[in-house]
């Protein structure tokens, strides 16, 4: 199997801004609430707005579980972040795997705004021999396939 990265591109029916503000102040509300490290489902998944900046998960306890670091944050074009999730689902400082996003404007048919969002996780060979697993898993349509199309519809909504 493929460890190549996962590579997706979506349009969402809203401007750069907006698209690049639900993906990352408005993370909580479009990632799948399953989809949790701490002991409780997650009320909070806070991207620090800056490089450098934590990418953790919060419940409503104020527990924090982290999920990697902001690597890149240039608002509304390009984020980039560390997934530090292993293959175990559970945070690990030293495996660092990258998703960068891209959002590009543009005009739909009907001269509304849309953004292009040009979405990569790549690096998975950091997951050594469970590499092709963990590429199957997130490049499912359970994973960062299903999670976009949520993205998508709360950008756009």
């Amino acid at each position: 199997m493929s460890t190549d990265p996962i590579v997706r591109t979506l349009t969402v029916a809203a401007p750069p801004e907006r698209a690049f503000e639900v993906f990352t102040a408005g993370m909580a509300r479009w990632w799948n609430g399953e989809y949790h490290l701490g002991d409780k489902p997650f009320v909070d998944v806070v991207v620090e707005p800056r490089a450098g900046g934590r990418w953790y998960e919060r419940d409503a306890e104020g527990a924090e579980c982290t999920w990697g670091r902001v690597l890149a944050w240039e608002p509304p074009g390009r984020l980039v972040l560390a997934w530090q999730i292993s293959a175990d689902w559970t945070y690990d400082p030293e495996l660092v795997t990258q998703i960068e996003v891209r959002f590009a404007g543009a005009t739909g048919p009907d001269g509304a705004a849309t953004t292009r969002v040009d979405f990569e996780h790549r690096g998975l060979d950091a997951y050594g021999e469970q590499a092709a697993e963990m590429r199957a898993s997130l490049g499912s349509p359970g994973g960062w396939g299903g999670l976009l199309e949520a993205f998508a519809d709360k950008a756009g909504g």
